[in-house]
């Protein structure tokens, strides 16, 4: 299965992502072994994640979300 994700960032930012294995992608976000904005930005807090059947799916949720507004995030994570 695939994931796509959201974190909350240290200063209320919002990251998204996707990846094949999601308790070994949050370990290596919480540990700062992915460099770049999440590491700048811990700790961080999953606060929403979805499965999909296929890579492709996830790739698309994931890109597909990055392109809402903060609200509409926020209300994804509420489950409006």
């Amino acid at each position: 299965m695939r994931w796509t994700y959201i974190l909350h960032c240290r200063g209320g930012t919002f990251y998204t992502g996707h990846t094949d294995n999601l308790p070994h992608r949050i370990g290596q976000h919480e540990s700062g072994a992915i460099a770049g904005f999440t590491s700048d930005r811990l700790p961080i807090v999953l606060v929403w994640s979805q499965e999909f059947s296929t890579r492709i799916e996830a790739l698309e949720a994931e890109r597909r979300i990055k392109g809402w507004s903060r609200a509409k995030k926020m209300a994804l994570i509420r489950g409006d």
